[in-house]
């Protein structure tokens, strides 16, 4: 167990008493938060970015687009344990949804990606196992497009085509992917009627075992990093040997204390989202609980309220008009 992260999830817990102790109603100080509608953007900023984020070009070969490993309509996940890039090469990591990206501390699993704009540019599109390319020859191959080149011209003025430009437009987009309307956020609102009994009961477990000390906000995660194996050595448990992808932070920083700190997921969509983990290696959203409940809380969760808990978080997926029927 690492001392000081279990010090800062007990006063968080602390901290949290005053909320349980309203009863878990609506109007009363909460740890998380509705989500706010996406910023305004420019609208044909937003459609460009649209068009580039299933746009083949911006693959080695032509047959992968971001939509490829994020399929809007699914969730913005392929449900694989790790996608498959050009000629089905295998990813080291497990590929996270695209919505509700706007406003999260940083972006992968291991935080490299400071803003949108540097995920697009330093990302996937450059990554041998995934699109396999390089902003030249993706450059080229969009400026041989007279009509999207235009369109570049036409918002971009100063300096039209640029591997910058191409970052901004995609991460526009990006940040138009808000899920909106859940029914937690209604009840949140004041909206009594919009959870069952179930659910309620799942959002106070979820509150008094400690889950919300990392999932938290207006992203239900998303606004921090934190250990994965605070109370008992995940890793070493796991029947499988370390990667380098498992080292999660560490890898940015070359800290010590970052081993094994990963981004926590934003559980917005989580019930859209399986397999999970960094890994993929959970194949079930009530695995996922016990495996939380065990090395990030100390704590074995029965059955019964693991699927309060899991009805809870089935609760917090909004709308979208790329997205499914909610699940």
């Amino acid at each position: 167990m690492r001392k000081g992260l279990f010090v800062e999830h007990l006063l968080v817990a602390v901290a949290l008493l005053g909320v349980l102790a309203a009863g878990g109603r609506a109007g009363a100080t909460e740890p998380l938060a509705p989500l706010a509608p996406p910023p305004i953007q420019p609208a044909g900023l937003v459609e460009l970015g649209r068009a580039l984020f299933h746009d083949l070009r911006l693959s080695g070969d032509g047959t992968v687009n971001c939509a490829h490993c994020h399929p809007l309509a699914r969730g913005g996940v392929d449900g694989l344990p790790v996608s498959l890039g050009v000629k089905a090469r295998r990813g080291v990591a497990n590929a996270p949804t695209v919505y509700n990206l706007a406003g999260q501390i940083a972006y992968f699993w291991d935080g490299r990606a400071a803003t949108l704009e540097d995920l697009v540019l330093e990302g996937p599109l450059q990554n041998p196992n995934e699109m396999d390319t390089n902003w030249e020859e993706v450059l080229a191959k969009l400026g041989r497009d007279a009509a999207l080149e235009r369109r570049f011209r036409e918002l971009f003025p100063r300096d039209g085509l640029t591997a910058r430009n191409v970052a901004r437009a995609i991460a526009a987009f990006l940040r138009s992917l808000v899920t909106l309307d859940s029914p937690f956020d209604r009840w949140l609102r004041g909206d009594r009627t919009a959870l069952d009994e179930r659910q309620i009961e799942g959002y106070r477990l979820f509150r008094s075992y400690g889950c919300v000390a990392c999932h938290q906000g207006a992203n239900v995660g998303g606004n921090l990093f934190a250990v994965v194996g605070v109370m008992a050595d995940f890793f070493s448990e796991r029947n499988r040997p370390e990667s380098p992808v498992d080292q999660g932070r560490f890898n940015v920083t070359g800290n010590e204390a970052d081993r094994h700190v990963f981004k926590v997921p934003s559980l917005r969509l989580v019930t859209f989202t399986a397999p999970y983990f960094h890994d993929g290696s959970v194949k079930t959203l009530d695995e996922a609980v016990v495996i939380m409940g065990r090395y990030q809380l100390g704590r074995e969760i029965p059955a019964q309220e693991r699927r309060d808990i899991v009805a809870f978080l089935r609760s917090l997926a909004g709308r979208h008009p790329l997205l499914e029927a909610t699940r």
